[in-house]
C-alpha cells in the first residue's frame, strides 16, 4: 500500500516542507541537498508511494541501506525536506502527488515546490512565485513576483502543484532562471536566499554553492569547447502563450 513511513516519533508544528525532486539545473535538488547538510538533518520518514522505482540506496562510509526518496527533519527549525535520488517517472507522477499530497496535508505543513526555468541569463536568475489554496499572501508577505509571463510547471513537481490546487491545499511554487544543461548551484542559491529562508524563517549559510558555482562555470566551459550540450529532465517550467 501507497503511504510516507514515519520513522521518528518526534512531531513538528505546521512545518514548511521543501521538496528537492531531480529537474532542469537540478535547483530544486542541489538547495534540498544543502539544507540537509547544513543543519545535519535527521532522516524523518521514506517514501513508499507509486511511482517510485524500487532501488536501494547506500551512502559513504555507512552500510545502511535506504529507499530513494527521503523526508529529512530540523525539529528546531520546523523544517522538513524531501530528498530524491532518483527522477520520478512522469507517468507515474500522478500517483505520487496523490501520495505525498495527502502526507503533507496531513502534517499542517506548507509545501515548497522548486522548479527550474531553462534561460540564458543576464545577470543574477529571476526568481517569481505562485501559489495554490490561501498561500498567495506569503508571496506578497515576503515581495516575491509573480510571473512575468504565461506558463507551466511538468513532470512530478507540476503534478505536485496541480494536486494542491485541485485539493484547495496551500503550496508554493517558486521558478527560477537556471541552466537547461548543467546543475545550476547559483540557482539553487537564488532559490535558497530569496525564496526559502524568507518564507521558512530561516538563515542559511550559501558560500559553498558559490564555490559549486564559480566551479561548474569553469568546467561548463572546458566541456562547451569539446562537445555539444544536452540534457533531459523530468521537471520544469516553462513559459506558453505570446506575452
Amino acid at each position: 500500500m501507497a503511504h510516507v513511513e514515519v520513522h521518528d516519533d518526534r512531531s513538528l508544528e505546521s512545518p514548511v516542507l521543501i521538496e528537492g525532486l531531480p529537474g532542469v539545473g537540478l535547483v530544486g535538488k542541489i538547495a534540498t541537498d544543502h539544507l540537509v547538510d547544513t543543519f545535519d538533518m535527521s532522516y524523518y520518514a521514506s517514501c513508499r508511494c507509486e511511482g517510485l522505482p524500487d532501488v536501494a540506496v547506500y551512502h559513504e562510509g555507512d552500510p545502511a541501506v535506504e529507499p530513494p526518496v527521503r523526508i529529512y527533519a530540523d525539529h528546531e527549525r520546523d523544517l522538513l525536506a524531501l530528498q530524491s535520488d532518483v527522477p520520478v517517472s512522469p507517468s507515474d507522477a500522478t500517483e505520487f502527488a496523490a501520495c505525498l499530497s495527502g502526507w503533507i496535508d496531513e502534517q499542517d505543513a506548507l509545501p515548497l515546490y522548486l522548479s527550474g526555468l531553462p534561460a540564458e541569463k543576464d545577470g543574477p536568475p529571476k526568481l517569481h512565485g505562485i501559489a495554490t489554496g490561501e498561500a498567495g499572501d506569503l508571496l506578497e508577505e515576503y515581495d516575491i513576483p509573480a510571473p512575468p509571463q504565461s506558463g507551466l510547471i511538468s513532470g512530478p513537481t507540476g503534478n505536485l502543484l496541480s494536486r494542491a490546487e485541485q485539493d484547495d491545499l496551500d503550496g508554493l511554487g517558486f521558478v527560477v532562471e537556471s541552466n537547461a544543461q548543467f546543475p545550476d548551484p547559483e540557482a539553487a542559491r537564488t532559490l535558497l536566499l530569496d525564496a526559502i529562508a524568507p518564507v521558512a524563517g530561516i538563515d542559511v549559510d550559501t558560500q559553498k554553492l558559490v564555490d559549486q558555482a564559480e566551479e561548474i562555470a569553469q568546467a561548463r566551459q572546458q566541456l562547451a569547447q569539446q562537445m555539444g550540450q544536452a540534457g533531459d529532465e523530468s521537471s520544469q517550467a516553462q513559459p506558453i502563450g505570446f506575452q
